[in-house]
């Protein structure tokens, strides 16, 4: 994970808690919510990972008694190493299987999380969150007039919020910041809907994000 992409992954947590009366939040908010928000993400994902890695211990318990009563190695005298036993058919253990994928899953999830809280502490994301964020808030009515604009035969009430937000910060980005490439912050969002969203929010994203540049002759 790059310093951009995690910066763009802390803004959508932030935006979720921006006030929809339009008052805007100072700096050391904005810090202080994503610091929170990291924090957490960290609890979230230790508690899940230490939940998940019982999973294991039951394997390594259901392994051992497995061996050791085994018939064979019930009858082998005391103090001797017991013969490897066939395990159980694939029925009964697929769902031990499972659970150390779960296991796995967990796992790269919590490497995520620390890598995204370690860049969070960084200037470079730090600049960029608060930059984006007060740039939206300077900016909001125009943002959210486009959004509505590009939007038609969607019900706009009924878009998730979620998407709204990642909406907001690539347009913020696209129309205010012009930092990055427009494909790349395109791509960005996208990203962010596949991540958090459904798959429908994807090619909604994308089009709508595609209108904008399309109608405003953005160009990089």
């Amino acid at each position: 994970m790059n310093a951009r992409r995690a910066a763009r992954e802390l803004l959508l947590i932030l935006f979720s808690q921006l006030k929809k009366n339009g008052s805007n939040i100072d700096e050391e908010k904005i810090s202080d919510i994503v610091l929170k928000s990291v924090r957490l993400l960290v609890n979230s994902s230790t508690e899940e990972l230490e939940i998940a890695t019982t999973s294991l211990v039951d394997m390594q318990d259901y392994i051992y008694e497995l061996e050791l009563n085994d018939p064979d190695n019930l009858e082998r005298p005391v103090g001797t190493t017991n013969l490897p036993v066939p395990i159980p058919l694939t029925a009964d253990m697929q769902g031990k299987v499972n659970s150390l994928v779960d296991v796995a899953d967990k796992s790269f999830q919590a490497l995520e999380i620390a890598e995204l809280a370690a860049l969070a502490q960084t200037k470079e994301v730090k600049e960029f969150i608060i930059n984006i964020t007060k740039t939206y808030q300077a900016n909001r009515t125009e943002v959210k007039a486009l959004i509505n604009e590009c939007s038609i035969g969607w019900d706009i009430d009924r878009i998730l919020k979620l998407d709204k937000d990642i909406m907001k910060i690539a347009i913020t980005e696209l129309l205010f910041v012009k930092d990055a490439p427009i494909k790349v912050i395109i791509d960005e969002a996208v990203e962010l809907a596949k991540k958090y969203s459904s798959e429908e929010s994807t090619a909604f994203i994308n089009g709508i994000l595609g209108q904008i540049v399309k109608n405003k002759n953005l160009k990089d």
